[in-house]
């Protein structure tokens, strides 16, 4: 399946994406990031699984999504009988559970808890489609790793002003 976006009048891009995938959405790395967001909230499940690649950044690691940009595919997460069952208080409280999860961040960080099960439901989203412009990460703890997750070299189509960063003219 292809889906065409137009994000700038006059221009168009087109984003091929997997038939088992149910959602575009960006990996949540300041490479598309909120950085070591999810780092430090999977700390425990981290601490207990230490190679899991869990919130690590790309290319090995799993840093979670950003829902600043999604593609939503509508038809395929009716019909996906895998994402309904999901969608279930329990399984949402199993998910928490095995990854010692307690966000704050609603839809993003249950995309990221299923992403981390599922990842077949995912089309992750190159960092180009949610450059996220947001640095509080490197000045409150996590300078030393900061750019792992931040650096994007693809073209930008869209900024995602988190943090209150204003958004480039360019």
């Amino acid at each position: 399946m292809s889906v065409c976006l137009q994000q700038i009048p006059g221009t168009t891009s087109e984003i091929s994406v997997q038939k088992s995938a149910v959602l575009g959405t960006a990996k949540n790395l300041h490479r598309t990031l909120k950085l070591p967001g999810f780092w430090h909230t999977f700390w425990q499940y981290r601490k207990e699984n230490p190679r899991s690649g869990v919130g690590d950044p790309p290319p090995g690691g799993m840093p979670g999504f950003n829902s600043g940009v999604m593609l939503l595919h509508l038809q395929a997460m009716r019909r996906s009988a895998l994402y309904n069952r999901l969608l279930e208080p329990e399984q949402v409280a199993r998910l928490a559970e095995r990854y010692r999860f307690r966000g704050h961040l609603g839809d993003q960080d249950f995309f990221t808890m299923i992403g981390m099960e599922h990842p077949e439901l995912f089309h992750p989203l190159s960092c180009g489609w949610n450059r996220q412009l947001c640095t509080w990460w490197r000045e409150h703890g996590y300078a030393d790793v900061f750019r792992l997750y931040y650096r994007c070299d693809e073209p930008v189509h869209i900024y995602h002003g988190n943090c209150n960063t204003p958004i480039p003219d360019d």
